[in-house]
């Protein structure tokens, strides 16, 4: 079964870049048709959908936030980390690194969300 665990700083002060790390066991990054991905929840708010990367390497970015997201990925380390430059008040939220699978459903491909991380709170203060 798949794991997931988020780690990294739990404050981070405003206009600094965020870096958050998932460590995966029980599964391969490179596994085709797997998707790993982060999401975010700020207070009192949803589920926000930040970005994936693919069993390819290949990225995927919401709009909003594409100009300061980045993901990769460290094969070796079956890590895969998510940078957020620029942070201000409006990103903290609690941050979850979450694992899927790309299904086929009639016309198009989706991922079915299956492991999910504990999650890592982040605050924004100076």
């Amino acid at each position: 079964q798949v794991q997931l665990q988020e780690s990294g700083p739990g404050q981070v002060r405003p206009s600094q870049t965020l870096s958050l790390t998932c460590s995966v066991s029980g599964g391969s990054i490179t596994a085709p048709r797997h998707v790993w991905t982060w999401l975010r929840q700020p207070p009192g708010k949803g589920l926000e959908w930040l970005g994936a990367i693919n069993h390819r390497g290949s990225t995927y970015y919401s709009p909003t936030l594409a100009r300061r997201t980045a993901i990769s990925r460290d094969t070796a380390k079956m890590q895969f980390t998510l940078q957020l430059s620029s942070v201000a008040e409006e990103d903290a939220a609690v941050y979850y690194c979450v694992h899927g699978v790309l299904v086929t459903e009639g016309l198009t491909i989706n991922p079915k969300y299956d492991h999910w991380g504990q999650g890592i709170q982040v605050t924004v203060s100076s």
